[in-house]
């Protein structure tokens, strides 16, 4: 423990570190000062009356959870991070079909600018629908309630155009505080965004599990096998973020006058989950599309079967979400791992596979294990998305807390914390210092 500490305190002895630790934090204080601004018209006593009538729960519950409840309080941020993402999603997907954005892609610095450039255009139009949506959401929990969520003087097409323009603005906000944090701050500044709206929400979840426990709701049985379960789920993630892949590589030797270069031996370390916690973020925001669909449907049978069809506990959104997961961990680890640019390099620098010829057939077998590697790691991680949320649901009874520490929260919370301890040790032991642990457990140690 005092090693952490002292590590902790040497992220501030470094002056280049500690700039980046001060402005990613001064960006997350933005970001929380703007997902408490309300939208214009809003009555806030009325909204939390409506709000507070029904637990939000299903996917409007687990949305609003990721955007650190910006969404139950109506704020300008309400959007999140989450048009950016689908953008994302779509220019990436665009790249594997579409040979302009195929040639971007291998264009290098000048093509990620211009991919970079359509991500924002397609973010803002994706915000200005996604905005509609809410505001429609709103205008319709207004319409059939007893109580008044828009204030009167700005009910009908004045809060529409107010809301959708406020809305866009703060997703392209959103979108301007991720790229700054990713570029001068520490580790990712998308996923760290998300990270934050979860971590915002998890004291009120805990609260309401320590009085439910005090005033005899939950068994103290039920509380330490919740706890059990947690820190198994915990562990399993971080087995599954850190498992690997040892390929052997060797390295010819190599005679230059006097003096002798290579011969060593090495691995080639392949991760079972290369894409991290990137499929559980993009398929989240995959899943939010229905919501912001049904958003725009009158109230009536078609809505009530949607929204039925799509709540985070049925069968059939489940299963989609595993699917989705799947696909987009073989499609990202494809996006950025190249085993055809590993095995040219291997071979440049006079690298072999024992048992392989360098180049095309080193480059073959290592997308062959790859391949089979990722599988196991696909299933795990869409099984850790989705049990823990059967567990605490069945255990919690439905309540808050199955979201808040469910799979898809747990995933990206060790997912990014993991990826952020990298990056800093990693600067740590650039300068020397030491890093968090003895032995290099982190895999980003370099």
């Amino acid at each position: 423990m005092r090693r952490v500490l002292d590590s902790i305190s040497n992220i501030f002895k470094i002056p280049d570190l500690r700039k980046k630790v001060f402005f990613t934090i001064g960006m997350l204080l933005l970001y929380r000062f703007g997902g408490h601004i309300p939208l214009p018209g809003i009555s806030l006593s009325g909204l939390q009356r409506a709000f507070g009538s029904a637990e939000m729960g299903g996917l409007f519950g687990l949305y609003d959870m990721f955007v650190g409840g910006a969404f139950s309080r109506a704020t300008i941020f309400a959007t999140g991070i989450m048009p950016y993402i689908t953008a994302s999603i779509i220019l990436q997907l665009l790249g594997a079909v579409i040979p302009y954005f195929q040639k971007l892609q291998k264009e290098g610095e000048e093509g990620r600018r211009k991919i970079t450039q359509y991500t924002r255009y397609g973010t803002i139009f994706i915000a200005a629908a996604q905005s509609f949506g809410m505001v429609t959401y709103l205008q319709n929990m207004a319409s059939h309630a007893d109580f008044m969520v828009i204030a009167p003087a700005f009910i009908g097409w004045k809060f529409t155009i107010m809301g959708v323009l406020s809305l866009t603005t703060g997703a392209v906000l959103i979108m301007w505080m991720g790229e700054l944090m990713t570029e001068k701050g520490i580790g990712n500044g998308m996923s760290i965004l998300i990270l934050v709206g979860i971590v915002s929400r998890l004291p009120l979840y805990i609260t309401q599990e320590v009085v439910l426990l005090f005033e005899g709701g939950r068994s103290i049985i039920a509380e330490v096998i919740l706890v059990i379960g947690l820190l198994i789920f915990i562990a399993a993630a971080i087995l599954l973020s850190q498992g690997t892949r040892q390929i052997p590589v060797q390295y010819a030797r190599k005679v230059v006058g006097r003096k002798v270069y290579g011969g060593s031996s090495t691995h080639l370390p392949l991760r079972i989950n290369a894409a991290g916690v990137i499929p559980i973020i993009f398929a989240s925001s995959v899943m939010f599309i229905p919501a912001v669909i049904i958003g725009f449907l009158p109230e009536g049978g078609v809505k009530n079967v949607l929204n039925s069809v799509f709540s985070g506990g049925s069968v059939i959104y489940n299963i989609i979400y595993a699917i989705i997961i799947i696909f987009f961990a073989y499609f990202y680890t494809a996006v950025i791992f190249n085993p055809i640019d590993v095995a040219e390099n291997m071979k440049k620098y006079g690298g072999f596979i024992p048992g392989r010829r360098p180049g095309k057939q080193t480059s073959d077998y290592i997308e062959k294990v790859l391949t089979r590697i990722t599988l196991p790691g696909a299933i795990g991680l869409a099984l850790i998305a989705i049990v823990p949320v059967w567990f605490m649901q069945g255990l919690t009874g439905g309540s808050g807390m199955a979201y808040a520490l469910g799979g898809t929260t747990l995933l990206i919370l060790v997912g990014v914390i993991i990826d952020t301890l990298q990056q800093i040790e990693s600067h740590l032991l650039m300068r020397h210092y030491d890093g968090f642990m003895k032995k290099g457990k982190i895999h980003g140690r370099r």
